[in-house]
């Protein structure tokens, strides 16, 4: 069984963690020598589903962000793509089509096939299926 690491506002777990993809995270910002960097995670829109996951290195949090230190890697995550993503889990998977940090939403009521891309419950498109009402998806699902 995987260990997780979970990123927790004082009301509920935001996001989980599992070791591999702290230590993914770890070694990325070791070789682009990135010191006092945290991994921003955020929710926009786009991508075929309606919305896309988005992560990137950061060392400028804002006030209202959520900022945790889990395992030596500061996770941050802002107001606005708190409720989006709530409850998801990341997890850094290395297979034979390709490595990536992938990220499992229990928000998303449909996704991407590459799992980029995903629809909230609750939102304005929900029940449309884009796959075949046009949409078009850089991963070829």
């Amino acid at each position: 069984m995987v260990d997780m690491v979970q990123l927790v506002n004082t009301e509920t777990t935001v996001l989980t963690v599992t070791d591999t993809a702290v230590e993914k995270i770890k070694g990325l910002l070791a070789e682009k020598n990135l010191v006092d960097y945290g991994l921003r995670v955020w929710v926009a829109g786009g991508g075929c589903s309606g919305m896309q996951y988005a992560m990137g290195f950061e060392n400028n949090p804002q006030p209202a962000d959520a900022i945790v230190e889990v395992n030596g890697v500061k996770l941050i995550v802002d107001p606005i793509s708190m409720p989006y993503i709530k409850g998801a889990s990341i997890d850094f998977v290395d297979s034979l089509m390709g490595g990536g940090f992938r990220i499992e939403n229990p928000n998303a009521v449909s996704s991407c096939g590459c799992g980029s891309s995903f629809r909230a419950a609750g939102s304005a498109d929900e029940g449309h299926d884009h796959a075949h009402a046009g949409g078009s998806c850089g991963c070829g699902h």
